[in-house]
């Protein structure tokens, strides 16, 4: 804005990067400024090695001079040189703004699979099933015969007792009595609790 800011100090041309963030710390927008023009485009600089994009660099960059506003204060002139202060900053900014964009793409992927994953798991579905005909099967061939005709044609055929009765030539209490004794049989086979 007014003067150029040198990384040395020099008679003529006023305070140093160093002497600005001092100023900054207490508030003097004047120097805010003055350390914005001398940052501003290595901040974008390295900014843009890191992202790639443009127009999150400038957003990022906008956002390490913010941080550099705020925590002029935190500046400490024995640990390095005030530049590096203000890129380590902007680095630190960058690679976080990358962390935060890939978490989102894993997320955004991790909610895409679940999307696609099917509600319950067909094969052990199928096996599920699979092994259930197995039980009654085996359960079927414990009835006597009489019990194991009576359940097949009233439960696999769907007939009704009296045309079990009829198909088999035998009374409708008879077939009753075997389709109860048949089930209870079979419930107890199976472990169904009554």
């Amino acid at each position: 804005m007014n003067e150029p800011v040198h990384l040395g100090r020099t008679a003529s041309t006023g305070p140093d990067l160093q002497e600005l963030l001092g100023l900054v710390a207490r508030g003097d927008q004047e120097a805010f400024a003055r350390v914005y023009d001398a940052v501003c485009g290595p901040v974008l600089g390295l900014v843009r090695a890191v992202l790639r994009d443009p127009a999150q660099s400038e957003e990022v960059t906008q956002e390490v001079l913010i941080e550099v506003w705020r925590s002029a204060a935190r500046f400490q002139p024995a640990r390095g040189s005030a530049m590096t202060w203000v890129l380590t900053l902007a680095h630190r900014r960058a690679v976080d703004r990358v962390r935060s964009a890939q978490a989102a793409t894993d997320r955004e992927h991790r909610a895409a699979l679940l999307e696609r994953t099917p509600a319950f798991d067909q094969v052990t579905e199928q096996v599920e099933a699979r092994l259930e005909r197995e039980q009654v099967r085996r359960c079927l061939r414990s009835l006597t015969e009489l019990q194991r005709q009576s359940v097949t044609l009233a439960y696999y055929r769907g007939l009704a007792y009296r045309e079990v009765a009829e198909l088999l030539s035998v009374p409708l209490g008879t077939v009753k009595t075997r389709l109860r004794d048949g089930l209870i049989r079979l419930r107890d086979c199976l472990g169904v609790s009554a």
